[in-house]
């Protein structure tokens, strides 16, 4: 597990360094300011000097159990902290099982048993969170869609989803394309077939987890995922300064480009 986190994590501190490096030389003056830098990086140079950055194993350990706390994975969780000898208690499982509880329901398109757990441990949430009690009921009505129970879809709709679109442009925008999914035969292969993919009941399943997170007073990102994002800002910035180096292609193998 360390080798497969290790990389992406040397990496963005190495962007950073080289950020660092070329701003000062960036910023000489305002004509430079206005005028691109190039330099280059060969890939022996970056690995260089990405090698010369020490991570203590007791760092990056703490960043996975981090990571797989506030993702909602306790059994992972618990034998990794077992694994490193770790302790958790201070962490309160109790929570983190609820949410991977829902997690796991939404993934499954079991919404509604998702929606009767947050109700149960969370009752406020949703009639606080207008968008978040859309977005659930809605990957609802998606999955009656999927199942092609085409009368309970338009009930549903009407008698939970019309109000949000009548006090919401945007909700019902996306309750019309939803509908839509009604007219196609193949709704998975309409323009609104996204829709349909595993990966929106995930987008959904990361919407609520980050909320109920903020309900509990906890981060609602893991500091693993807010370093992959330094990674890409970094690299961002790097481009932009029309830096050549070997760019970081692939996040979860730590896969440079030898371009």
């Amino acid at each position: 597990m360390h080798a497969h986190f290790a990389p992406p994590l040397q990496a963005a501190v190495a962007a950073v360094m080289a950020l660092s490096n070329t701003s000062s030389a960036s910023s000489t003056s305002e004509s430079h300011a206005l005028t691109p830098i190039h330099q280059t990086a060969t890939k022996n140079e970056w690995m260089e000097a990405i090698e010369q950055q020490h991570l203590e194993r007791s760092s990056l350990n703490r960043l996975i159990i981090n990571y797989l706390i506030t993702e909602g994975f306790k059994e992972a969780a618990e034998k990794f902290a077992e694994e490193t000898g770790m302790s958790l208690n201070n962490i309160d499982l109790t929570s983190v099982d609820e949410r991977l509880k829902i997690r796991e329901a939404i993934e499954n398109g079991k919404i509604q048993e998702a929606i009767d757990i947050i109700n149960k441990k969370a009752p406020e949430l949703l009639d606080q969170n207008r968008q978040l009690a859309f977005h659930l009921k809605q990957q609802h009505l998606i999955e009656l869609i999927r199942l092609n129970l085409i009368d309970d879809a338009l009930s549903y709709a009407q008698i939970h989803l019309a109000e949000f679109a009548e006090d919401e442009i945007l909700m019902r925008q996306e309750l019309e394309k939803t509908m839509a999914l009604l007219v196609f035969d193949k709704p998975l292969e309409s323009p609104y077939g996204y829709l349909m993919q595993i990966s929106h009941r995930q987008q959904v399943a990361n919407e609520i987890n980050s909320a109920l997170l903020i309900h509990q007073n906890e981060q609602s990102e893991s500091d693993l995922s807010m370093l992959v994002r330094m990674v890409t800002y970094m690299q961002d910035k790097l481009d932009n300064k029309s830096l050549r180096y070997p760019k970081l292609i692939d996040i979860s193998t730590g896969k440079l480009d030898d371009s």
